[in-house]
């Protein structure tokens, strides 16, 4: 058969399922197109359609080679894979949270008209080395009537939680850890865990302040959980599937673009589940001394660290996979290891903007916090969720383009909307602050404390 039916039977194999399209799961399309083709082997690079411009999937081709040349069973192959590529993705997104540490530090420090690490190697890039060895050699302490087992598996829970997520999140056309056709269900699962987590910390450590750090994370992560699903229900919409990779493709116009206001939701609702600021009230230290991990250190602090600033990470992943287009970019489909760049560049440019955001705003009340929530975001999440459902039903047969265009009409009418409600409610606040009280008039109080003091005088020299 000549090399074009080889690569018409691919494209056959890579749309009868999408996990052939995963590295890990190279394997089995290679035994289907043994099956279509009748050919017993391939050699290394040889299999249709695949050449180094894809090298992740050359390198699972070639291990796979390798395993099957050694003789080992189709089973024990698949599961040394899979094992490979979850490690390699562990390893690689540690990595990366260890860099972000060195980036949050120099980023915060130019906000703060400072110089931040620039001892420890070039430009301080070395120090986070050292912080991560500081930890490991720190005392590790149980504090006395501790939950032991809680305790001690509480930061690995937190880190792991967030680690999880990413075996859902595609990094190219051909890269996909587990391609499920529920991922949006998938995320939103595990990355409760987390939560978990934080309450395992706080009850386990025999502390009040650890235990008032768990109580807020009750009040307050669950409570933004509920506009953040809704939000992602409405890429889900526009996609019509709740696979990661299935919204990521139907992006030839990012979501953002006919979608701001779920965006908007996401975001700051995403913000307010990792607890930074200004929704930092689960470690308050001014309120609750370091709230739910106050009684850890070591390494184990670092594990809670290392998890949220991968949480933030993650989070700047998932908003560019949902609405920024994920691995989309020019030139791709020609050579699909761009899509590591393009997403991880996407997701740099949002984790900025929550670094941003967390050193330009104070703490904010968390009565307020939990009024900002119910009052204001799940509403407006229900309402952008409603209107983004209807319209997707009445636009089923318009074009792209129209399609596009109404919902970014729609959108920026709602945002009009909210504009002047705020407006309306901020103005009758003003006038409240603005009303004149009643104020004591100065005479009348020194006549009435001198009549009360004159009084107290005459009855007391009465009575003496």
């Amino acid at each position: 058969m000549p090399w074009n039916g080889h690569r018409e039977i691919t494209l056959q194999v890579n749309k009868a399922d999408g996990n052939f399209s995963s590295a890990f799961c190279v394997l089995f399309r290679l035994n289907a197109l043994r099956k279509f083709t009748g050919k017993k082997e391939y050699r290394t690079g040889e299999v249709p359609g695949e050449n180094m411009t894809d090298p992740i999937t050359w390198i699972a081709n070639w291990l796979e080679t390798i395993l099957e040349g050694i003789g080992l069973p189709v089973g024990i192959m698949v599961l040394i894979l899979t094992v490979l590529g979850v490690l390699i993705v562990v390893i690689f997104v540690l990595a990366i949270d260890i860099f972000l540490v060195w980036m949050e530090r120099k980023v915060v420090a130019r906000f703060q008209d400072r110089l931040g690490p620039n001892r420890v190697g070039p430009y301080g890039l070395i120090q986070p080395i050292a912080d991560v060895i500081k930890l490991i050699i720190k005392e590790d302490t149980t504090p006395k009537g501790a939950d032991v087992l809680i305790y001690n598996i509480a930061p690995v829970i937190a880190l792991a939680s967030v680690l999880i997520i990413w075996a859902v999140i595609p990094f190219t056309p051909t890269l996909v850890g587990a391609e499920v056709n529920i991922g949006v269900l998938f995320i939103v699962a595990f990355g409760g865990i987390g939560t978990l987590a934080i309450i395992m910390a706080g009850w386990s450590s025999n502390n009040k302040y650890a235990l008032l750090g768990a109580f807020r994370t009750v009040a307050q992560v669950i409570s933004y959980e509920i506009p953040m699903v809704i939000a992602l229900l409405i890429p889900v919409i526009f996609a019509g599937t709740m696979s990661i990779q299935g919204i990521v493709n139907s992006q030839e116009l990012w979501n953002i673009v006919i979608a701001p206001v779920a965006a908007a939701i996401l975001l700051v609702s995403s913000i307010a589940e990792i607890g930074r600021t200004p929704f930092d009230l689960l470690e308050a230290e001014s309120e609750i001394v370091a709230g739910f991990h106050i009684e850890y250190s070591g390494m184990k602090f670092g594990l809670f660290y290392a998890g949220e600033l991968l949480h933030a990470l993650t989070i700047g992943a998932l908003f560019s996979t949902l609405f920024l287009g994920g691995w989309r970019g020019p030139f791709v489909e020609q050579i699909p290891v761009l899509g590591i760049f393009y997403l991880f560049g996407k997701a740099f440019l949002v984790y900025f903007l929550i670094m941003w955001i967390r050193y330009s705003l104070p703490r904010i009340r968390i009565d307020h916090m939990l009024n900002f929530n119910w009052k204001f975001l799940t509403p407006l999440a229900l309402i952008a969720l409603m209107v983004t459902a209807i319209l997707d039903k009445l636009l089923t047969d318009f074009s792209n383009i129209t399609y596009a265009v109404i919902m970014l009409v729609v959108n920026l009418v709602l945002i009009w909307a909210v504009i002047m409600v705020l407006r309306i409610y901020a103005s009758g606040e003003r006038k409240k602050v603005g009303e004149l009280k009643p104020t004591a008039n100065a005479d009348a109080v020194l006549s009435t404390f001198g009549k009360d003091v004159s009084s107290a005088q005459e009855t007391s020299g009465a009575s003496t």
